[in-house]
């Protein structure tokens, strides 16, 4: 189970890195508080499920999952842009290696527990 939660970690992690790599380094905006402000606003969905993936609670898994697709929205509106299209592939398949870690993890718990 452990592996399943780094893996978890690694995707999260994965995709607060490329979101902060394109908000401060490819496409930041005039000002550095207004930068660090709309990176905070864009990751803290990663960061509020983070101590629920902790505790390993099923129900957080599910928002993982829908965190994950909030990001899969996001790298395809960005893929739709020729400049960025790169990024936007990578931020759709973090976000789709989360969303299926978070549904394997999910399941296990529920096997475990007997839903």
């Amino acid at each position: 189970m452990q592996g399943w939660i780094f893996l978890t970690m690694m995707t999260m992690g994965s995709l607060f890195a490329i979101t902060g790599l394109r908000q401060f380094f490819i496409e930041p905006l005039a000002s550095t508080g207004t930068n660090i402000v709309w990176f905070a606003i864009q990751v803290a969905p990663l960061l509020i499920i983070i101590p629920g993936l902790l505790k390993h609670s099923p129900n957080t898994y599910l928002y993982g999952i829908l965190v994950a697709m909030l990001y899969f929205v996001h790298g395809v509106m960005v893929a739709a842009t020729e400049p960025l299209r790169w990024f936007g592939i990578t931020e759709v398949a973090f976000a789709l290696a989360m969303a299926l870690v978070c549904t394997v993890v999910l399941r296990r718990l529920r096997a475990q527990s007997g839903q």
